[in-house]
């Protein structure tokens, strides 16, 4: 089996190619990636849900929009929450109730009181359900062309605009990937 290099903390682009509907202009942050598969959350689908409707005691933490999003199509029963420690939780010493992925960015044991984490989180996102690839199934897609791989940034976990978040990564790109931010939503009107 060939090493699986870890793309843990990066986000996943769709490209415009990707027929997917799942992740039509999808920005997905992978939390997990290794030789087993990977699991992420897409970062640009908010839902009508309001955070208080399923989890009242974290919806005071939750960042603009205050709403659950979409993480993915797997186990939309399930929640998830990710949240930005500024700092990164000062070294070895994260908050309980928190664990790293990458950086300053980690993720929120739902279960536990909020007030645990009230006053470290920089930022905190709801997501029902999540994307999920198996075994070298992510590896294939990345090598058809369906993702472009970049560096995430602590404030794409809360972007206060998320349908812009797809334009927002591939504009802020230091190449070629900065004019795909320019693609038309639909190619056919062009």
């Amino acid at each position: 089996m060939t090493e699986v290099s870890s793309l843990t903390g990066r986000l996943l682009v769709a490209t415009p190619a990707l027929a997917d509907p799942n992740f039509d202009r999808a920005v997905v942050l992978l939390l997990d990636h290794d030789e087993e598969g990977s699991l992420g959350v897409v970062l640009n689908r908010p839902t009508p849900v309001d955070v208080r409707d399923i989890l009242e005691g974290w919806a005071a933490l939750a960042g603009e929009p205050g709403v659950v999003f979409q993480g993915g199509p797997v186990s939309l029963d399930s929640a998830l929450g990710v949240a930005v420690i500024p700092g990164g939780g000062n070294g070895d010493r994260a908050p309980l109730g928190w664990r790293r992925v990458h950086g300053a960015i980690g993720l929120v044991d739902l279960e536990a009181p909020p007030e645990l984490l009230a006053s470290a989180l920089g930022s905190l996102r709801i997501f029902a359900g999540y994307a999920g690839w198996g075994p070298g199934q992510l590896e294939d897609e990345l090598g058809e062309g369906a993702w472009y791989v970049v560096e995430s940034e602590p404030g794409d976990v809360s972007s206060p605009a998320p349908e812009r978040l797809w334009r927002e990564v591939l504009r802020r790109q230091r190449s070629e990937l900065a004019m795909v931010a320019t693609y038309p939503d639909d190619a056919s009107l062009n």
